[in-house]
């Protein structure tokens, strides 16, 4: 396990797409203010938090389990995205590439999750 959370691959590229999906958000119509963009930023903020405290943990259960919950997050970060889109305030281009990213999270989230249960 690494010795900081900073240091995890999927922190890394989680905290990547938190910060895609905040600039992003900036960019809403104002009245979605206290609505979609604060759900979607909140969602995002939570993967890597998640993540961060399941490590600070130091048991692999109650990491693995902080992991599940930022599986979770992630997921609907993901719905919020695609309300985004179906709100015309992304495109299909920018959804698509919000995608990609965040499958790559999720596939290094199970990976760490599975490397955990070992």
């Amino acid at each position: 396990m690494a010795n900081n959370f900073e240091s995890l691959d999927v922190w890394k590229e989680c905290r990547i797409f938190r910060n895609q999906i905040s600039n992003k958000a900036k960019t809403f119509p104002i009245e979605e203010k206290y609505r979609l963009t604060d759900q979607l930023i909140r969602a995002s903020r939570s993967v890597t938090a998640n993540i961060a405290e399941g490590h600070g943990r130091y048991h692999f259960q109650e990491n693995s389990q902080f992991c599940r919950q930022a599986r979770g997050s992630l997921t609907e970060t993901l719905d919020h995205l695609i309300c985004a889109f179906d709100e015309h305030y992304i495109s299909e281009i920018q959804l698509n590439e919000f995608r990609t990213q965040y499958e790559k999270c999720i596939k290094l989230l199970n990976g760490y999750i599975g490397f955990l249960q070992k």
